[in-house]
């Protein structure tokens, strides 16, 4: 924990959505800390929407800077309005949702943080399709509100949904709804960007709070860093929606929705000074660290004599005489020649089986070693193995890679290192076509709930944005595509707009002469970098020893 001593700013964001809000988001988290140490910030609050993609990663750098990092996230409530109807038929569009924000106290509040969101995207474990929009309904929420503070999410929220209806009982019902399902943790959230909707609930806001005796706590949700990037963030919006900068019938943010200074919230609700002060309340009450963990693999059976270094020991050796076997012995060596040749192999193997054993990873070669030996029994393709995995002799006996470490010189330590602890982390290739069979094998063997495929991220790169914002901006397709094409291809390391503008003098030239190309070249390169969209990776396979929403 951070002190929030008065040598930092009295004032803490508690609604900042990073990169990782994904083609809404425009602060990626080294940015972020930065902010917060220029602006003398002693805390504050990652809120992405409907997502934790970046907890880890903000947590760490944010700490490690000396700035206290805020979990948190804004999460969609499924809208419950009388006369609604209670669910939807497969096609149909998705219920309304609204949001709210969730800050995390503690470890307890983290768990059921994560557990929120796998609802969002999954449903209930017995559902029958998961959501089609991540959302969960006030009922999760009631279920797995502790260690959570709530903010009521401004206008755009449950609650202040209603007031701009001009449904205040209804508003006032779900707040104290929601009072209860957070006692002593609910705060109402007020926001001036200059929307009509603030000042039309302010005040009701406002009213209610003293009528529920409910604290005000004063938020600006910042999308970018500052009004020099409201531009390019407002064409950022355009691409994530499909429209064009020019529509009149989209999605508008203000100037205000940047990165404010203590100072500038100060003065933004001096006549609410309360509202300011309880920013740093909130912060003290949130200071909790979200940690890395270790590894959580699930047992592999052995049965019921051996544990895992013995079934381990075992396989590998049984799997090593029948790899020298094939690759090692001749047909007329006699017993002493085989047993010298393979004296070579035996010490690597023991050695290895050692450093395994020592660092605790035996499971984790016999769950790799199981899945691709059902594989390649079920007749799927498999790759003999790439990267330092191949340097390993138990991996070989295991058939786990196809490559003889020793023949070709590989070296053991640039795969596992006693004094580098890491992970195992082999590289194999399974069949585009037929992957699925084998991820639903793990699936099946360790249970649903305990596997799931690793995120990726897809970046808005030079040529893209350019295609993106020249969209966006409706200049001519031709054109952009000409000027795209003036940016180097090179797709093992596609070079940033800075290195084609050095690199291009065509492109720096018509940057000088056509205004046009120099405002798209200028957003561009204020969007390049950001994620624009995730999905799955293509096999990477997380496996646990539990639930993963109860890690």
């Amino acid at each position: 924990m951070v002190s929030l001593s008065m040598a930092h700013a009295d004032f803490v964001h508690l609604r900042v959505h990073s990169a990782y809000s994904l083609s809404e988001g425009a602060i990626p988290v080294k940015t972020l800390v930065e902010m917060c140490i220029n602006k003398k910030l002693p805390a504050v609050a990652i809120t992405d929407t409907n997502n934790l993609f970046g907890a880890l990663e903000f947590a760490g750098a944010a700490a490690k800077a000396g700035v206290q990092p805020i979990i948190g996230c804004q999460l969609s409530i499924t809208r419950e309005r009388a006369g609604a109807p209670e669910g939807a038929g497969k096609g149909a569009a998705p219920p309304d949702a609204d949001p709210i924000v969730l800050l995390t106290q503690n470890d307890a509040g983290y768990r059921n943080l994560l557990k929120l969101i796998s609802l969002a995207y999954l449903g209930e474990g017995n559902a029958a399709e998961p959501p089609s929009d991540p959302q969960v309904t006030l009922s999760d929420l009631e279920r797995h509100s502790g260690g959570l503070i709530a903010l009521t999410g401004g206008p755009a929220g449950p609650v202040g949904q209603l007031l701009v209806d001009g449904q205040t009982d209804d508003a006032r019902a779900l707040l104290e709804r929601l009072a209860a399902a957070f006692p002593g943790r609910l705060y109402i959230e007020l926001m001036r960007h200059g929307l009509r909707d603030e000042r039309h609930t302010e005040p009701l806001f406002l009213d209610l709070a003293y009528d529920l005796d409910l604290p005000i706590v004063a938020t600006n949700e910042c999308f970018f860093t500052d009004g020099s990037m409201y531009e390019a963030h407002d064409a950022l919006i355009c691409i994530a929606e499909g429209a064009y900068v020019s529509g009149t019938d989209r999605r508008r943010l203000s100037p205000d929705h940047g990165f404010k200074s203590a100072t500038e919230m100060r003065a933004l609700f001096a006549d609410l000074p309360e509202a300011v002060a309880n920013t740093i309340v909130i912060a003290k009450r949130t200071a909790f660290l979200v940690e890395s963990i270790p590894p959580i693999l699930p047992p592999f059976d052995c049965g019921e004599n051996r544990n895992e270094e013995d079934e381990l020991r075992a396989q590998a050796a049984a799997g090593l005489e029948a790899r020298l076997e094939i690759h090692l012995y001749g047909k007329d060596m006699s017993a002493e020649e085989r047993e010298h040749a393979a004296v070579p192999y035996h010490r690597r193997l023991d050695y290895e089986l050692k450093v395994i054993a020592d660092m605790g990873y035996p499971g984790y070669f016999l769950i790799v070693a199981d899945f691709i030996h059902w594989s390649k029994e079920m007749g799927i393709p498999v790759g003999p193995g790439r990267g330092s995995g191949a340097g390993s002799v138990v991996a070989w006996a295991l058939t786990i890679t196809d490559l003889d470490p020793l023949r070709f010189g590989l070296l053991f330590e640039r795969f596992l290192n006693p004094e580098r602890v890491s992970m195992p982390d082999f590289d194999i290739d399974f069949c585009q076509e037929r992957r699925d069979e084998v991820i639903r094998y793990v699936q099946e063997k360790y249970g649903r709930d305990h596997v799931a495929q690793i995120i990726t991220f897809g970046k808005l790169q030079a040529r893209a944005v350019l295609r993106d914002v020249g969209r966006v901006l409706e200049m001519a397709y031709g054109y952009v595509d000409k000027i795209c094409k003036l940016v180097p291809s090179n797709p093992a390391n596609p070079p940033t707009l800075d290195e084609a503008l050095a690199a291009e003098p065509q492109l720096r030239r018509l940057a000088k002469e056509d205004p046009q190309v120099d405002k798209l070249i200028r957003i561009g390169r204020q969007l390049e970098g950001l994620y624009r969209h995730a999905s799955t990776h293509a096999a990477g396979v997380v496996i646990g020893d539990r639930p993963l929403d109860e890690l």
